[in-house]
């Protein structure tokens, strides 16, 4: 039987529940770089943002802005050695999704890369807690709204 629209019955409406919206004028689209760091027992690495940051206290990937006319690729490496102490210039940055997210003010535009090869030792240099999480528990912790659709993507890979 073809589906046509959510189940009245079932409280979770999946893409039906999504609410799209534009802001009011026009949106400046951002473009945000995350990366999920994946260990070799298949975790994945989400950090705590710290008091005085955007989003503070919501756990998320790792993120940069992303370069004004460069490519996604570039951004994250900068960003992962000053808040992780990791080098990923030799690892394979894997492209796996992205989300779209209209915030009050501006679109974000966020592709997310997988990368499972880094040099160095993960410490956090920017106050951040850091946790390792196998993919079916990151519902678990508080997220920025942009980052839903990136949890079922990791789960359903790992």
């Amino acid at each position: 039987m073809p589906i046509t629209g959510p189940d009245p019955n079932s409280p979770d409406e999946g893409c039906y529940g999504a609410e799209f919206k534009r802001p009011d004028g026009e949106a400046v689209t951002v473009l945000v770089v995350a990366v999920a760091l994946v260990d070799a027992d298949g975790r994945v690495l989400i950090a705590k943002r710290p008091e005085g940051k955007a989003l503070a206290g919501l756990w998320g990937f790792s993120r940069r802005q992303g370069p004004d006319g460069g490519i996604p690729e570039s951004a994250p490496g900068r960003e992962l050695q000053e808040e992780l102490g990791i080098d990923i210039t030799e690892s394979c940055l894997a492209p796996l999704t992205f989300a779209s997210h209209v915030y009050d003010d501006f679109h974000l535009l966020m592709p997310l890369y997988v990368c499972r090869v880094w040099k160095g030792e993960i410490t956090p240099r920017e106050g951040q807690d850091l946790k390792w999480v196998r993919p079916v528990r990151l519902v678990d912790y508080d997220m920025p709204p942009a980052d839903a659709p990136l949890i079922a993507m990791l789960r359903d890979l790992l």
